[in-house]
């Protein structure tokens, strides 16, 4: 008997075309539902700055600039770095007039800690935005951009919004030990935090990570991806982009919806499986260990920035207007998750 892997026959050959046309059109169905969002990612020329918006750029090249260039490498090996960003921390925030709070715990035998500060909602306090970014990075790397300007981000948006009157509550957390070789693992910070917040039972309603936001380019070609994402998207690095998984597919298009109504600066959002290399690559995958909804707010990191990981993450090569630009736009989207009145 003669076995053959092709089809015999009119009927056998349009079965397969079928099955084919079936699996094609999955394919295109969840590429669809991966990548299409509400509103229109902006483009053109960029407005002028506004006034507030000059001085967010300034306070966040303070915050990066004092992180990568004052403090430098913050990691597990060097623990008086990473005591020396704490305190800078800390410092900043109180000064804004919050409360702030210290979840401490043991990695490597050494105590870690995660700040956090928090706006009371007023109607529903008891629901919660979080907001966080990590503070550590790999050895021998500044980390302006990986994560220098996901912080400045974060304390930038602690000034923004400390006089927010939101329906839900926010917190505004700064995570220790994100990167290897903590990642994925149970001593990350925010997965301690994640944690925590699941034993206590807290309705985390959303969580956004800040995750490497600060490089910006216009050049065609600047920007890269994960195939087949490059036949959808954009070849310029000059957006900032909304990631999540399947699960947090609602949440990364009512942020990105937020983001595009209120600010006039390209955005880019995915909704796609964690197999999809980069798509799980921060702290929100430690709230979907815990099934709280979560997503990344994210320059892209190595899809477009070369000195990732690498001694040349420094502070000059950061954006600070466009980080300005974003930052600006996010306290309306939070304000937004949190249904402020």
């Amino acid at each position: 008997m003669r076995f053959s892997l092709y089809p015999h026959g009119g009927r056998q050959w349009l079965s397969a075309l079928l099955r084919l046309l079936f699996f094609v059109l999955i394919l295109v169905g969840a590429m669809v539902f991966s990548i299409r969002m509400p509103g229109s990612s902006f483009s053109g020329a960029l407005p002028p700055l506004t006034l507030q918006e000059e001085q967010t750029s300034e306070l966040l090249r303070h915050h990066v600039y004092t992180l990568a260039r004052d403090i430098g490498p913050r990691n597990i090996l060097q623990a008086s770095s990473l005591s020396r960003t704490v305190s800078y921390l800390d410092e900043v925030l109180t000064d804004l007039g919050y409360v702030v709070g210290r979840q401490e715990f043991s990695a490597c035998n050494v105590t870690a800690v995660n700040l956090e500060v928090e706006i009371k909602g007023r109607l529903q306090p008891e629901e919660i935005v979080v907001v966080g970014a990590h503070y550590d990075t790999v050895p021998g790397c500044p980390g302006a951009n990986d994560n220098g300007s996901g912080v400045a981000a974060l304390l930038e948006l602690a000034r923004l919004l400390a006089d927010a009157h939101p329906l839900r509550t926010i917190r505004l957390v700064a995570f220790a030990n994100e990167e290897p070789p903590f990642f994925f693992s149970k001593d990350m910070g925010s997965r301690h935090y994640a944690a925590l917040s699941r034993k206590r039972r807290e309705k985390i309603v959303a969580m956004l990570s800040l995750e490497t936001m600060g490089y910006y380019r216009d050049e065609p070609g600047s920007q890269h991806y994960p195939f087949p994402f490059s036949l959808f998207y954009p070849d310029t690095a000059n957006f900032i982009g909304f990631v999540g998984n399947i699960r947090s597919h609602n949440l990364v298009r009512r942020t990105i919806g937020s983001f595009r109504r209120h600010t006039r600066f390209p955005s880019q959002g995915l909704a796609a499986p964690i197999i999809i290399k980069g798509v799980g690559w921060s702290d929100h995958w430690s709230f979907w260990q815990e099934g709280y909804p979560a997503i990344m707010v994210t320059d892209t990191a190595f899809f477009r920035y070369a000195p990732y990981h690498t001694a040349a993450d420094t502070p000059e090569k950061l954006d600070y207007e466009r980080l300005a630009r974003v930052v600006t736009g996010l306290v309306h989207t939070i304000l937004d998750l949190a249904e402020q009145e």
